[in-house]
């Protein structure tokens, strides 16, 4: 499970031979389709699907999958999380991260010398990532904050010490 990143979500069926609409979760989207094979988890353990053909679809992608062969089957899989094997995803520069490895990480205020909380989640605005940083035991309060991802206020990641530094006050 650790060697797994979240990569996509598959959404309703698309026509009647067992394609579906495909949502990335990757900044390119569709760098997913280099992402082969993917992984579901289903109750008896997990389940690799390899994609048969996808397009672009007015503003999203549809895909068929060799083990989706009928749209009663497709239907059944709303919703599923798509997961690749860490070895299938393309490198990173020096300053960028999976959002995957952030989250969990302790996040410490270089201003006050604090610790502020814990990474619990990211998401994407318009204009850059959030971090959803929540408090914990060891936190200078219980506030619950909204910390931009951007190279003024992120300082430094050190992924070895699990910590974030940031330029950002326990006030703000």
């Amino acid at each position: 499970m650790d060697n797994l990143i979240k990569i996509g979500e598959l959404k309703k069926p698309y026509g009647i031979q067992g394609w579906l609409w495909l949502f990335s979760y990757t900044e390119d989207r569709e760098a997913i389709f280099a992402m082969q094979p993917w992984i579901i988890k289903t109750a008896l353990g997990e389940k690799t699907l390899t994609v048969k053909n996808w397009r672009s679809q007015g503003k999203g992608y549809v895909v068929q999958l060799n083990e989706i062969t009928c749209r009663n089957v497709a239907e059944t899989m709303f919703g599923v999380t798509l997961w690749a094997d860490r070895q299938h995803l393309s490198g990173l520069a020096e300053d960028e991260y999976y959002w995957a490895d952030l989250v969990g990480l302790t996040v410490k205020s270089q201003t006050d010398n604090v610790v502020l909380g814990y990474v619990k989640e990211l998401f994407e605005t318009g204009a850059h990532a959030i971090m959803v940083v929540e408090p914990t035991d060891d936190s200078v309060d219980d506030e619950k904050r909204l910390i931009p991802w951007h190279k003024q206020t992120i300082l430094a990641v050190n992924l070895a010490e699990q910590i974030i530094t940031v330029d950002w006050g326990a006030d703000y």
